[in-house]
């Protein structure tokens, strides 16, 4: 007994029973798999095979596992480019798991050898011979078993290799051919697929009765088509074919009427005689009638009249939205030319902001405010061509494009169509995107644009285009050059305050069953919101807080429909929302030796930014923390280099760097950083760290740092500002050469702030650090050059990515 069990690895298998005398390939690619294949490798090239109760578990358990399978030897083993591996195995024996080792890399087991039964005589010889008139009749029916399988079939004479050849090749499901591999005795494993065969054989007879009647019936309309061709043919030698209209007639009507361009006209009238000639049953009869359905149902002369009345829109555009000037001025320059050139090419507008400051809605107010029909199209995830051109007509249920199936919602050739999300789409096998949208958005070329569906030039230089995204960088460099790129900046406590009251506040009061006289929000009840429940640029957040406050209005007036007036205070506020999600102002309370304040430019807006310097004795390593992109070490790299050359003009060791590790760190690690902005506050905490005297904690400033302490310009002004502002921050200290961009921050932002305009580091940490007069900071070096210009002057120069 002792000498049948065998120490095997075994490998599960999906959707295959292998059987004795099977040679099968497998393709492994669970690391368990791999590491079982390579121990029989390793030992002498045998495995216990054994099929998994449910095919679909990834990592199956040994309750998970049958009980019998085969015992198996590899015959060859391939390593495929993929990772997975190719292996060919032929099956011994079959076996039964006794029971599993313990091991960590793969499954081994413990299996005993099953003892055959020999099956003789006269009612083995009679067995046998019903198999193979079994399996003779269904190789007849069944297309799926070669000739030379059947030959070879009817050859076998063993009941054992009978049983194990037809198991491994009647195409029956893996639970019953699981449950053959099981059974004890060959009788037993005959007399099933014998069974097997016997009900294989009568679903064929029934298919092979229903091909037939289905044929017979194919023959019928066949016959019937003729003979309707026939009659029509006879009709129109006598006279009577112009009786009715029909279906064709109808969309030859259509196609008349519809106005189309001569290339669609063409083409729409080969389409209707192809039609003319095909059984109306045929699946290329239906193709044709939709792609004539598609050409004569987008519009092709309707328009809708704009609205020219400048004042009449500008109403409009302030109804809706509060402030955003910049996007009112290029809306209403657009109608005052319209208004004086009857032909203008529809713009394109990108909007470029955070969430929640009004990108799509403001494209639904300039519809509103210009009287167009408004469409949209989100292109977040987007990442097939085909989305944006179509599929063309060999394919099966191919359709137009998007953009040609929006402009048939709209029913007009001059809709503002709104391309929404335009930084979120990407790119794989099936194409990319945003180079299809070049030709959409181009204002040379749109005017023929070409979907691959219809086939036929279509003019889109009426569509008033806008795009909208939250980052630039995410937009292809072509793309952004057919686009006039327009700025929505993250709005201010006092814009927020305002939108409450003008449209958030009345807009939810209303939603929830209230009454604009009975609910009554204090001011500073709004910005006790705006500034200790939210913190964003937009005022999504806003919006749903003010919801909040709502629903617990609603449900007290239902408990008590008594109350004639409430008045939400800043201490309701406490009671609605519970307590305070932010902390506004997040100025350091205190000075610290080796922290100072910058201030980063998110897609959420601006922020301060606190950064941490520690000096600790060792061996002058640099180490930088707070999962910073390289761009940001390299900043702090250049900031240390600049502080070592102003060692001996600050009081320090000339060898400081090498007698101490200075660790360097940005708190809130999780967050991803990058960025040249924050070099001169890392050089001012390197600084503060070093002369062991604190930086100003009311200070905040943001510049990139040159190794010769120059201070260049960044991006993202306004926002790190209005961060500053929100944060309690009272001066600022800004590049020379930024000081430009102060005419876009609001007057009552720029003066609750003071701020310094610098070239060089040395004016930094004049400013930011308060030396005794023995250790006064260093003089700025004379001839320094003055801070190249700005290259670019986007904010994307820094992202703090949330």
């Amino acid at each position: 007994m002792a000498d049948r069990k065998k120490i095997l690895p075994l490998l599960p298998l999906r959707d295959i029973v292998v059987f004795p005398g099977m040679v099968v390939p497998l393709f492994v690619g669970r690391d368990k798999s791999v590491a079982a294949l390579e121990a029989a490798l390793s030992f002498d090239r045998m495995i216990f095979l054994s099929s998994q109760i449910d095919p679909s578990t990834n990592e199956p358990e040994e309750d998970e596992i049958h009980r019998v399978g085969t015992i198996s030897h590899v015959i060859q083993m391939l390593k495929l480019p993929d990772g997975t591996v190719k292996v060919l195995v032929e099956g011994r024996l079959r076996a039964k798991i006794v029971h599993y080792l313990p091991n960590d890399r793969y499954f081994q087991v413990s299996a005993e050898e099953s003892i055959p039964v020999p099956f003789t005589g006269a009612s083995a010889e009679a067995m046998i011979r019903n198999v193979h008139a079994s399996f003779e009749n269904f190789a007849k029916l069944s297309k799926k078993i070669p000739q030379d399988l059947a030959t070879q079939v009817s050859g076998v004479d063993d009941p054992a290799r009978l049983a194990d050849t037809l198991a491994a090749q009647l195409p029956v499901k893996v639970s019953e051919k699981q449950s053959v591999l099981e059974l004890e005795t060959d009788a037993e494993r005959l007399e099933k697929l014998l069974l097997l065969m016997e009900s294989e054989v009568e679903v064929l007879e029934i298919e092979r009765r229903i091909r037939g009647r289905v044929k017979k019936q194919m023959e019928k309309n066949q016959r019937e088509f003729y003979l309707n061709e026939q009659m029509r043919a006879i009709q129109k030698e006598l006279g009577h074919g112009e009786e009715g209209r029909t279906e064709l007639d109808e969309l030859e009507e259509k196609i008349k009427k519809r106005g189309m361009g001569k290339e669609a006209n063409q083409k729409a009238q080969k389409e209707i005689k192809k039609l003319r000639m095909m059984s109306p049953m045929s699946a290329e009869a239906t193709v044709s009638r939709n792609y004539i359905d598609w050409l004569v149902s987008i519009p092709w002369q309707e328009r809708t009249d704009d609205k020219l009345d400048i004042s009449e829109a500008e109403r409009i555009l302030d109804e809706d939205h509060y402030g955003l000037e910049k996007v009112k001025e290029r809306i209403l320059e657009y109608l005052a030319v319209r208004k004086l050139v009857s032909k203008l090419k529809g713009p394109i507008l990108c909007f470029v902001g955070p969430p929640g400051v009004g990108k799509t809605s403001l494209a639904r107010s300039i519809a509103r405010a210009m009287g167009r029909k408004f469409v949209r199209m989100s292109l977040g995830g987007v990442r097939d061509e085909a989305e944006i051109r179509g599929h063309r007509r060999t394919y099966i249920g191919a359709m137009p494009g998007k953009i040609m199936q929006q402009v048939k919602k709209a029913g007009t050739v001059n809709p503002v169509f709104l391309l929404d999300e335009v930084d979120k789409m990407s790119a794989d096998f099936r194409g990319d995107p945003s180079s299809a949208l070049l030709e959409v958005l181009d204002p040379e070329q749109n005017s023929t644009f070409n979907d691959h569906y219809l086939d036929v030039d279509y003019d889109l230089s009426d569509v008033f285009f806008v795009t909208t995204a939250n980052m630039l960088h995410g937009i292809p460099g072509p793309l952004q050059d057919r686009m006039e790129i327009i700025r929505l900046h993250g709005y201010t406590e006092v814009e927020k305050l305002h939108i409450a009251r003008g449209f958030l506040i009345p807009k939810k009061v209303e939603e929830h069953g209230l009454s604009k006289e009975k609910v009554v929000f204090s001011d500073m009840a709004v910005l006790q919101i705006i500034r200790y429940y939210t913190r964003e640029a937009g005022v999504r957040s806003l919006e749903r807080e003010v919801a909040s406050v709502c629903r617990k209005i609603a449900r007290e007036v239902v408990k008590d429909p008594a109350k004639d007036r409430i008045t939400v205070t800043p201490k309701a506020v406490r009671r609605y929302l519970g307590v305070t999600r932010y902390r506004y102002g997040e100025a350091e309370e205190k000075q610290s030796i080796g922290v100072a304040t910058g201030l980063a430019w998110t897609e959420v807006g601006g922020e301060l930014l606190l950064i941490e310097v520690a000096i600790m004795p060792g061996k002058g390593n640099l180490k930088v923390t707070g999962k910073l992109g390289e761009v940001m070490q390299e900043s702090a790299s250049a900031a240390l280099s600049y502080i070592r050359t102003r060692a001996e003009l600050m009081g320090l060791e000339k060898d400081f760097y090498q007698k101490n590790d200075i660790h360097i760190h940005v708190p809130e690690g999780a967050t991803p950083k990058d960025g040249p902005s924050a070099g001169i506050t890392m050089a001012t905490a390197l600084a503060s760290a070093l002369l062991r005297v604190p930086a100003r904690n009311d200070l905040a400033m943001t510049g990139e740092i040159t190794l010769r302490g120059r201070v260049l310009p960044i991006g993202g002004v306004k926002e790190k500002l209005l961060a500053a502002h929100r944060g309690g921050i009272k001066t600022v200290i800004l590049p020379q050469e930024n000081e430009k961009d102060l005419a876009e921050v609001p007057a009552k932002i720029k003066n609750s702030l003071s701020f310094h305009f610098v070239q060089h580091m040395d004016e930094v940490i004049a400013l930011a650090i308060d030396l005794p007069k023995e250790r006064t900071a260093p003089p700025v070096e004379e001839g320094t050059p003055p801070a190249v210009p700005p290259h670019g002057g986007a904010p994307e120069g820094e992202v703090v990515t949330h």
